[in-house]
């Protein structure tokens, strides 16, 4: 999948009716977009070429011939053929069986494993592993399904003595984030980057001078916008989700990321609480 199909995806939310409706087209007809001018594509989708322009301009391109040049290159660095099943809504397909159930499940979650990976910034998340290893305190926020990716990452940086704090009560996080300093850091979570209270946090987070991080879904959001770091996510949920299944995985994978990547590059500090902390809970095991 090439970054413009998965900043499509990721911006489906923000779009117009109509310019959902070109989406939609681009995501199921790529091949068409090379082979037909804007006129045919137009009325092959049933929606005006004003619409195709101002979804290539959402994507951040002048307009289609600029968004077919960057596909065509996108396309030609792959090295095997875009071929992947289609994972649009997923979440709400009526399966015939448990096994297609699987199937589905299976590639939604492995297709957003891998669209995240793609998109991330290998100097952006050294830089925040180097701000929680110097961290006096990591304050992490997140409600809902957001809040049991939070909670992965508080667990985790407990092993290596990282002074962390985090609790599902959104409540609590309010009283917390009282206590934030320009020395901490403030990890948040939201997939669609809009949530109210997620984002009142990250204003007190700011306003307290502390470094803010988002774990937020790719493209233009309000968490975004006031983070000082982005790690972002991709997953093929587009609109109607019963539960947070791809996204939660796509964003459980970057913090995974993350914090492998702060215990190499201290390894010298956090093998020792590593060690000691599977030792205690290894006396516990049948």
């Amino acid at each position: 999948m090439t970054d413009i199909e998965i900043k499509t995806r990721s911006i489906y939310d923000e779009l117009s009716p109509a310019e959902q409706k070109v989406a939609w087209y681009f995501l199921q007809n790529l091949g068409s977009v090379f082979d037909d001018p804007i006129a045919v594509l137009a009325e092959k989708s049933g929606v005006s070429q004003v619409m195709w322009v101002r979804f290539c301009k959402a994507l951040g391109f002048s307009g289609l011939k600029d968004m077919k040049k960057n596909l065509f290159f996108q396309l030609s660095q792959q090295r095997a053929e875009v071929s992947a099943p289609s994972m649009d809504f997923l979440d709400t397909r009526t399966y015939s069986s448990v096994d297609g159930i699987i199937s589905g499940i299976e590639a939604g979650s492995l297709e957003a494993i891998r669209s995240t990976a793609q998109i991330q910034d290998a100097s952006v998340i050294e830089e925040v592993a180097a701000k929680i290893a110097a961290a006096d305190t990591v304050r992490l926020f997140g409600v809902g399904a957001s809040g049991l990716v939070a909670n992965d990452l508080y667990y985790k940086l407990l092993r290596v003595d990282v002074n962390a704090v985090f609790c599902t009560d959104l409540h609590v996080q309010l009283t917390y984030i009282t206590a934030a300093k320009p020395s901490d850091v403030a990890i948040l979570f939201s997939n669609s980057g809009n949530t109210t209270e997620i984002l009142e946090l990250a204003r007190a987070a700011r306003e307290r001078g502390a470094c803010v991080v988002a774990v937020t879904k790719y493209g233009a959001n309000q968490l975004s916008e006031l983070a000082d770091f982005v790690l972002p996510t991709s997953s093929p949920e587009l609109q109607f989700r019963s539960g947070a299944t791809s996204s939660r995985l796509a964003a459980l994978f970057v913090v995974d990321v993350l914090f492998t990547t702060l215990c190499n590059k201290n390894y010298s500090t956090v093998a020792k609480p590593l060690a000691e902390s599977y030792s205690q809970c290894s006396k516990h095991h049948a």
